[in-house]
Order: C-alpha cells, then sequence, then structure tokens
C-alpha cells in the first residue's frame, strides 16, 4: 500500500471511530455549547494558549488530569475538587499528589466562562477541551470533542489507587484496566503515547535503577546510556519530592512518536511502557506507531474522545459547579 493510500485509510478509519464514539452518548455532542455559550471552546482554548505560552508542560498536565478525572468515576470533574476538613478528595491521594498540575488553567477558564455563561458550562466539558487543546498546541490533531457532561458531586481519595494503573503494571494488569474502563488493549498501546510529553517524578522509575526486583542491581532491559543519564538526574538515596526527568527526553513538549521510538530503544521510563514489548500484537503496534506519526495522532485523538465518555453524566444528573473546586450548596 502507498504512504498515500495509508494516510487516506488511516483518516478515513479515524474519522468513522469518532463517529462512532460520538453515537454512544447521544446526550453528548459536538457543538453542544454553540446556543447556550457560543464562546465555551474559544474561551477555554484562549487560557491553555496562555499558560502553554507560559510554561509548555502545562499541556502534559491537562491532558494528565482528564486522564485520571475519566479514570475514577468517569469524566465528571471529581478529580478538580478540593478537599475538605472531613474529606480527602481525589487530588490529594498518592497517584495524583503531587503530580498533577495545571489546576489554574482549568480555574481561569470556568471563572471566565461563569461570567459570560452563568451555571452552563461544566467543569467537566472544560477539562475535556483542556485536553484536546493540550494536545493540538503540543503538536498533535486537533479534534471535536463531543460535549453536554455534568459534574459529579463526590470525589473520593480511597478511590484512586485502585482506578489508576501505576507505573509498574504488566501487560495483563494494563489490559485488564482499560478494558474495565471499555477501552481496547490496542486503545491502551494508543494512549500510552501520551507519555510522549510531560515528565514523571524519580521515585516512580528508581527502583528500575538501583532496586530491580528487590536486589541492588539496575533493570537489564534499560539501555544502559539512557540508564547512566537517569541515574545523574535521580541519584541513589535522594528524597527530593520535585525531582523530576522528562518522559521523552528528545522531545519532552512535543506530541510526536518519540515515545515509541524509546520504547523501542528500551529507552521506556517506567516498566508500564517497556512491556509494550512483550507481546507480538503490542510490539507491532508500537513498531507501527514508530514508523507512521500521522497512523499514531489520528488513532490518538479518536481514543481520547472514547475515552471522554467514560461514565459520563448528563442530562439532570450531577450539577454544573459554579467552581470547579466545590460542589454547589
Amino acid at each position: 500500500m502507498s504512504s498515500q493510500k495509508l494516510i487516506i485509510t488511516s483518516f478515513s478509519l479515524v474519522l468513522v471511530v469518532i463517529l462512532s464514539c460520538q453515537s454512544v452518548h447521544s446526550q453528548l455532542r459536538v457543538g453542544f455549547y454553540s446556543h447556550s455559550c457560543v464562546f465555551a471552546e474559544f474561551v477555554v482554548k484562549d487560557e491553555v494558549k496562555k499558560a502553554f505560552f507560559a510554561n509548555p508542560g502545562v499541556a502534559a498536565g491537562l491532558l494528565r488530569m482528564h486522564f485520571h478525572d475519566c479514570f475514577v468515576r468517569g469524566c465528571d470533574a471529581s478529580v478538580l475538587i478540593d478537599s475538605t476538613a472531613s474529606n480527602t478528595a481525589e487530588k490529594d491521594s498518592s497517584p495524583n499528589n503531587p503530580s498533577l498540575r495545571g489546576f489554574e488553567v482549568i480555574d481561569n477558564a470556568k471563572a471566565r466562562l461563569e461570567a459570560v455563561c452563568k451555571g452552563v458550562v461544566s467543569c467537566a466539558d472544560i477539562l475535556a477541551f483542556a485536553a484536546r487543546d493540550s494536545i493540538e498546541l503540543s503538536g498533535g490533531l486537533g479534534y471535536d470533542v463531543p460535549a453536554g457532561r455534568r459534574d459529579g458531586r463526590v470525589s473520593l481519595a480511597s478511590e484512586a489507587p485502585t482506578n489508576l494503573p501505576p507505573p509498574t503494571f504488566n501487560l495483563d494488569q494494563l489490559t485488564q484496566i482499560f478494558a474495565a474502563k471499555g477501552l481496547t488493549r490496542e486503545e491502551m498501546v494508543t494512549l500510552s503515547g501520551a507519555h510522549t510529553v510531560g515528565r514523571s517524578h524519580c521515585t516512580s522509575f528508581s527502583d528500575r535503577l538501583y532496586n530491580f526486583n528487590g536486589t541492588s542491581s539496575q533493570d537489564p532491559i534499560l539501555d544502559p546510556t539512557y540508564a547512566a543519564q537517569l541515574k545523574q538526574q535521580c541519584p541513589q538515596g535522594s528524597t527530593n519530592p520535585n525531582s523530576v526527568v522528562p518522559m521523552n527526553p528528545y522531545s519532552p513538549v512535543l506530541a510526536d512518536t518519540g515515545y515509541y521510538i524509546d520504547v523501542q530503544a528500551n529507552r521506556g521510563l517506567f516498566t508500564s511502557d517497556h512491556i509494550l514489548l512483550s507481546s507480538t500484537a503490542t510490539a507491532n503496534q508500537v513498531h507501527q506507531y514508530a514508523r507512521n506519526p500521522f497512523l499514531w495522532s489520528s488513532q490518538f485523538a479518536a481514543a481520547m474522545v472514547k475515552m471522554g465518555q467514560i461514565k459520563v453524566l448528563t442530562g439532570s444528573a450531577g450539577e454544573i459547579r459554579s467552581n470547579c473546586r466545590v460542589i454547589n450548596n
């Protein structure tokens, strides 16, 4: 098949997948705010742009936040709720604190929208729009976001660890946790490509450098040059909670296929990155994406649309929070 035919086929595929995803929840639709708050998506994109130009790393934060929101209770903006004296919320759970960032971008967009469209635009939709805008600003494909989500009223820190995959998961564990959210193994490999942007705390992978399988050695699979570089950035015994490294050292702010190229070369930062090579099917998908950036970009867009519809609240369910950090009284 020629490269031109492959591109056409890939583009046709992503359109079909996105359209089919849009029919999953008939109450979610593209252009949901076209009459009730016509500038909703523009305002969100404007706030994401301002934050991105000040710090390109915020894009990865917003993308990660959307993922962490959808995997716990569905895409209901529960990850945005602040803890109270009587409840520790999702954002303060071990998988989210201190790794999540970008909350102020959502706050700013919400404040502007409340000023012109009071009580109309949900925090859950703002987060979905912001994730899309982050991908596009980072060089990925833009896509239409079906909207109409409403906001949840419950956020429990105890639910995050059991719903969010840790960096130590093997292939079967990853497949199972994605399947529980209605996502296929193929979509898991596709969405793993989000690791092409952003950063990780050293504590998330230091066992691969100094304490692999309970020994004093490093993971023998890691590329030795890459491992040496990581050891310089993450010294053994360091207790600095702010020590971070880029997920993709060569293009950390670009939504490109560098992630898959790194995984092929044994430079996947997490165990859960490297295990994508542990089956023929997933390894073939990694190799395919590494060779064909457009194929990954288009399928990533389709997978994001589908992920953004996990257990959404629509109609009269939930609420439209006036402040994304606090449930309405």
